[in-house]
């Protein structure tokens, strides 16, 4: 099985470069600005959507995210809606892959058979589900591989040597490493703790290592791309979206442009880290 994932790290790789992975919510403000958004990205320079599932008790998201899945809960956005907005952006892009981030209650809920069919139906390529530990693999993990998903596991700098290969054991896709301890949005990745745990992880898999949280400007999006197979950037977009908000919360004629602008910005940091190997 190769999904959408695996082709373009392979592509990346025969390029020498670093992915730039993009997350965002979705129905954040509301479900048509949402997916105009989405469909922006790749034009922009992203290599990898992220698409947040919006759940009222987001544990391990910071304030920006929280409120980035209360708007979207508020605009009506469900779990349905979310794969009707992949569904969406499938039609004009079939290349570009597309990960559902979230917890495990909304699609506990919906089902898990049928979530698992309608999402490969919808043109997902994997899942990154954090409150589900490896010890639960039957749940969900499983299942999403026999269905041709990948299933992403978070890595964090508390995931010792002993932990790691429970952790990689039915990962597949990518490993998305935590750079921080914390909640998203809350601190600035360090790319020379980065370098070492990235390290730390390859001597346990083939997989490429993708690093997020605390990344939020181009510089440091090159610097973690020169050491890692991928920066993922999620609050700083998630908060230039907000900013774009009118003082009800809605989508402006700047909403599209300031979540592109931004991430070509970025995009650009990921990219140079190839010249600065060079």
């Amino acid at each position: 099985m190769t999904t959408r994932i695996d082709t373009r790290f392979a592509e990346l790789q025969k390029q020498g470069r670093s992915a730039f992975v993009t997350f965002l919510m979705a129905g954040d403000p509301d479900p048509a600005t949402s997916l105009a958004i989405i469909k922006a990205l790749p034009q922009a320079g992203s290599d990898v959507i992220e698409i947040g599932m919006p759940f009222t008790d987001p544990m391990a998201d910071g304030p920006a995210i929280q409120a980035a899945g209360l708007r979207a809960l508020k605009a009506g956005m469900t779990l349905k809606k979310t794969l009707d907005l992949v569904r969406a952006f499938r039609k004009d892009d079939d290349t570009t892959p597309i990960v559902l981030m979230g917890y495990y209650n909304p699609i506990y809920i919906y089902g898990v058979a049928r979530f698992l069919v309608d999402a490969k139906q919808a043109g997902v390529d994997g899942l990154i589900i954090v409150d589900l530990p490896p010890e639960e693999d039957d749940e969900l993990c499983i299942p999403a591989m026999q269905a041709g998903l990948n299933f992403i596991r978070l890595a964090t700098p508390t995931t010792d040597d002993k932990r790691l290969p429970a952790v990689l054991a039915n990962t597949s896709g990518f490993v998305y490493y935590v750079s921080i301890t914390g909640i998203t949005g809350a601190a600035a990745a360090n790319a020379t703790q980065v370098t070492d745990a990235v390290a730390r992880i390859k001597r346990h898999t083939q997989l490429p290592v993708c690093v997020g949280f605390g990344i939020r400007t181009p510089d440091t999006a090159r610097d973690i791309a020169r050491v890692a197979n991928g920066a993922v950037v999620g609050t700083a977009l998630v908060d230039a979206l907000a900013k774009s908000l009118d003082a009800d919360g809605k989508a402006t004629g700047k909403t599209v442009a300031a979540v592109a602008d931004l991430t070509a910005a970025l995009a650009q940091g990921v990219r140079g880290a190839v010249q600065a190997a060079e």
